[in-house]
């Protein structure tokens, strides 16, 4: 008999659930409701609410609107999303995780404030949607590094305040805040802000401790989760036997033989449901061997 769990810490945020409830309340009152880009990097939940009435539109259609009602996801917009609401008449339900927009806050008011010779710089994915909303904080102005390897070919003759997205890796970013103090110019300063958000940085030692305590891991999340990429590589570090998959239907039921244990985990971005999904048909492929 196969011990076959779903890890306890994975799911939704917090963030990410408030945006799908309040989408789900909004639905609930009847009227056309569209999303400003799909709610989460899952396209199985993406789907789940589109049978309910939720339209995804980018932001070119977005443009367009006139008189409509459009959730903004836990990602959050930059400010000319705003201008253009209160241009169009476009009612905004406002699900912009509290984190991030703490976040776009802080990076707007050192935006407003910097001295000459001073560079914004932030770590997170380029074209990210978060990431493109802080840079809408800073006029495009801001600089955006993936790696410590891009960092180092910044220009650290000027003065640099460092941020960075609230799912990126909180080891990479202190190693780029380590190489920052230490090569920076004796003419410049440095500031750096921690803003990785801790409900996602905790998950990673969480994650491992789970991936290394079962011989097989299946690691639940959509292909666009930044989140979702950066925690099955930390699976893969503890794990070599650890497999990325949307839903049940990518299973090679082969990797299902000769193990006694199954893990299942997933994303930020990763609805309860679908690794339930997952679960049941680990169970009934563990079941239907044992039949034969």
């Amino acid at each position: 008999m196969k011990e076959i769990k779903i890890d306890e810490g994975s799911g939704f945020c917090f963030g990410v659930v408030t945006a799908i409830r309040k989408a789900e309340e909004e639905l609930a009152q009847g009227g056309t409701l569209y999303c400003l880009g799909d709610i989460v990097h899952n396209s199985r939940e993406v789907e789940r609410l589109k049978k309910l009435g939720l339209i995804t539109i980018n932001h070119e259609e977005f443009a367009r609107l006139y008189h409509a009602r459009v959730l903004l996801r836990a990602h959050g917009e930059p400010p000319e999303v705003y201008e253009t609401a209160r241009r169009n008449h476009i009612q905004i339900i406002d699900a912009t995780c509290p984190v991030v927009l703490q976040l776009q806050k802080k990076i707007q008011l050192e935006f407003q404030k910097k001295e000459k010779h001073t560079s914004v710089v932030i770590y997170g994915k380029n074209g990210h949607a978060e990431v493109l909303g802080l840079v809408g904080q800073t006029a495009g102005e801001a600089v955006v590094i993936e790696s410590l390897e891009e960092a180092k070919v910044l220009d650290l003759s000027q003065h640099i305040r460092l941020y960075s997205q609230t799912t990126m890796s909180l080891d990479e970013f202190r190693r780029i805040v380590r190489y920052m103090e230490e090569n920076i110019s004796p003419e410049a300063s440095f500031k750096y802000y921690d803003t990785i958000c801790r409900q996602v940085a905790n998950r990673i030692p969480n994650i491992r401790a789970f991936a290394a305590s079962h011989e097989l891991i299946f690691f639940v999340s959509g292909k666009k989760s930044s989140n979702g990429k950066m925690l099955f590589s930390e699976c893969l570090k503890v794990n070599a036997n650890s497999h990325l998959v949307e839903h049940a239907e990518d299973i090679d039921p082969e990797v299902l033989n000769r193990v006694r244990s199954v893990g299942i985990c997933g994303a930020t971005s990763t609805p309860k449901w679908l690794m339930e999904e997952v679960f049941r048909y680990v169970q009934a492929h563990t079941q239907q061997n044992v039949n034969q």
